[in-house]
């Protein structure tokens, strides 16, 4: 089965941080707020499979995957694999300190990135309330409180 990734041409976008520390995506000169603040996070995963409804399933990607930021929303990462866009796939998200949350995760925008990698963004798929407020958790041990 052939997979076809389209990459948006992002060259008109960019991320810039405001005084509170809020993230905002910038392109054609409007802001949009990010809904929640963007925290790093180094965590490797593993991707065996992704999946869509219907139950269209890719299996054996073998792909690796370094998330580098989190929010309550969704993650970051980086990988050279090439992943399909709006397909899913299970993760394990380890927050130290034995904290951690098993998700479903769906892959949402994509570009490249230095090396041949690319940039990845993905939001949580249902996940529930009290496990969102792990990612909470996670910022104040961050920022040592």
């Amino acid at each position: 089965m052939a997979i076809d990734v389209c990459f948006p041409n992002i060259m008109d976008m960019s991320i810039s941080t405001n005084m509170e520390g809020s993230s905002m995506l910038e392109k054609d000169g409007t802001s949009e707020r990010r809904k929640y603040k963007r925290l790093p996070i180094e965590l490797h995963l593993e991707v065996d499979e992704v999946f869509k409804q219907d139950y269209v399933v890719i299996k054996d990607l073998n792909a690796s995957v370094s998330v580098f930021d989190i929010s309550r929303n969704g993650i970051g990462f980086i990988s050279e694999a090439s992943l399909p866009l709006g397909y899913y796939f299970r993760g394990r998200i380890n927050l130290g300190d034995n904290d951690f949350f098993y998700v479903v995760i769906q892959i949402v925008r994509a570009h490249m990135g230095e090396n041949e990698s690319k940039l990845y963004g993905a939001e949580f798929v249902g996940l529930a309330p009290f496990l969102a407020d792990k990612v909470d958790k996670y910022e104040k041990k961050l920022n040592g409180k």
